[in-house]
């Protein structure tokens, strides 16, 4: 064989290598092989790309949502954030913690979500170990009826601690034309509880399609305005109380490229472990 023949295989092969080991490590269950246990299926993906957001304390949910090299994005709700102080932190399912830095495209200085979503993103670096990353749907595909799947970690009876990982069955209830404040437009009937905002609400292949961020029958505020400043109408307000809300995660693409921080000291690498 001629030598440089050889020598553009052995770079081919190479390159081949050398991109399949950057993809990221995302799975998504095949919708034509569905079976009755794809629920235990996507409970185990859920488990892999929910995370826990602390500061001092817990303070909420998390997806593993981008990685970039060892760098990875969390997404959660600003709220979430807002409940605690930097910095802040993040627990990964094998029970790691890595400390975490803001991210460029969030900005919690905004008091108001009139003008935005309640969303923010996290990054933690973490050299040695990869986590599973995960696959984006579109809540745009939603209709009422379709099942979802809600994942997080519920704090406990006087809200201090998580109680650990939860995974609750529901169905789309209502899908509006236009956002809520804080660009909530996803209903469905899965309990959300308080902890679970930030986690991911998954369909029948284990995509995610939202993010969880409210739960039914709230106690005080008035959560259900547009973010035109107007109201539903009484029936449909009603209606709404009933429902867990999410925000599609079409808003999280739009929020801009993925903006990742290099600058990581071994102070951002893991710090302590919990199993």
């Amino acid at each position: 064989m001629d030598w440089r023949l050889m020598m553009l295989i052995t770079c081919i092969g190479s390159l081949s290598i050398s991109l399949l080991g950057s993809k990221p490590n995302v799975k998504v269950l095949d919708a034509q092989n569905l079976t009755q246990d794809s629920a235990k299926q996507v409970q185990q993906l859920a488990e892999l790309i929910a995370v826990k957001v602390l500061s001092k304390d817990f303070l909420g949910s998390g997806i593993l949502i981008q990685r970039k090299g060892s760098v990875y994005q969390v997404l959660t709700n600003a709220h979430v954030l807002r409940s605690g102080n930097p910095p802040y932190q993040i627990q990964t399912p094998d029970g790691r913690i890595y400390e975490a830095d803001l991210s460029k495209m969030s900005d919690l200085s905004v008091p108001s979500y009139s003008n935005g979503n309640d969303l923010a993103v996290l990054q933690f670096r973490s050299p040695k170990i990869n986590y599973q990353v995960a696959s984006l749907g579109h809540a745009s595909t939603l209709s009422v009826g379709n099942e979802v799947f809600a994942a997080g970690f519920p704090f406990d009876s006087q809200g201090i601690q998580d109680t650990g990982f939860v995974f609750r069955k529901g169905k789309v209830s209502l899908v509006l034309d236009k956002a809520l404040e804080g660009g909530y437009r996803i209903g469905y009937t899965n309990d959300i509880v308080k902890g679970m905002s930030g986690g991911p609400l998954l369909n029948r292949v284990g995509q995610v399609v939202a993010i969880n961020g409210r739960h039914a029958e709230p106690l005080w505020g008035e959560p259900y305005l547009y973010q035109d400043g107007t109201q539903p109408e009484p029936p449909l307000l009603k209606q709404m109380s009933k429902y867990s809300w999410g925000i599609p995660i079409e808003e999280f693409m739009q929020m801009g490229s993925p903006s990742f921080t290099n600058n990581y000291s071994d102070k951002n690498i893991q710090v302590e472990v919990r199993r």
